[in-house]
């Protein structure tokens, strides 16, 4: 998605740990997605379990920034401002009529206090420079806007999946959590989230396909996976604050940032 940890942190895995600069991980993460997204279908917001939730936000947010989306963005289409490291993901989304804009989620192209409603779901676990990614989020959000982020949890359940995708990290979530408070975001709001199978061989069937039948892969997982996953996905469950993070793999977080 977008350019995918700060040696030395808890919250990094230790098979997360080698140091890459930026620009290596930007090559990495475009040499995974943009095939990808070449050969992918644009997923309308609508469709996602997030929908009822970001529905409810953009209501009352007409300045609305989505970083990452590659071709699976939450935000309405229409109105928001979409900034990713895929010139093929942004191509497409363009030519949806959206508002896009290369560039990194460590260096967003807006001034400060720019938005009322940001997005940044499975990212920052992807950027060497975490605290960076963090930061510039919070910048762009305007005191008492809204930041919905999405992180995968506990470095011990790191596997295979997490280096195939380009993971940097699982976050401890106590850490995750101090780092937020360190950018005055506060979360308001928690849910279990994900949508990688629960089912450990699949997901291993899963890679080994990308890896060996690609061109076939792509085709199940257009026509026929992520029709399936999005059609049964769970309703989207949140509770007030942090739900108990034991045992959960993703956390998605709605974070309002302090005013002032």
């Amino acid at each position: 998605m977008s350019s995918k940890s700060i040696c030395g942190d808890a919250s990094i895995a230790p098979v997360a740990s080698t140091v890459r600069d930026e620009q290596e991980l930007l090559r990495a993460n475009r040499r995974f997605y943009d095939p990808l997204w070449a050969d992918s279908r644009l997923v309308e917001p609508e469709r996602f379990n997030t929908w009822p939730l970001v529905e409810s936000l953009s209501a009352r947010a007409t300045r609305r920034l989505e970083v990452g989306p590659g071709l699976r963005p939450r935000l309405p289409m229409s109105g928001t401002h979409f900034v990713d490291i895929s010139v093929t993901a942004m191509d497409k989304l363009s030519r949806r009529g959206a508002s896009v804009a290369l560039g990194s989620v460590t260096s967003l192209p807006f001034p400060a206090d720019s938005f009322d409603l940001v997005c940044s779901l499975d990212i920052v676990e992807h950027v060497d420079d975490d605290e960076r990614a963090l930061a510039e989020l919070s910048r762009v959000c305007a005191p008492g806007g809204v930041l919905l982020l999405s992180a995968p949890l506990h470095p011990a359940r790191w596997t295979a999946f997490d280096e195939l995708v380009g993971h940097r990290r699982r976050y401890e979530p106590a850490s995750l959590f101090v780092k937020l408070a360190q950018r005055r975001l506060t979360v308001a709001r928690s849910a279990v989230f994900g949508m990688r199978p629960r089912s450990s061989r699949l997901t291993r069937f899963g890679m080994w396909s990308l890896v060996h039948h690609r061109d076939r892969a792509i085709w199940w997982y257009n026509h026929v996976l992520m029709p399936l996953k999005l059609r049964f996905s769970s309703e989207l469950v949140l509770h007030d604050g942090i739900v108990d993070p034991q045992g959960v793999d993703e956390l998605l977080l709605v974070c309002r940032k302090a005013d002032g």
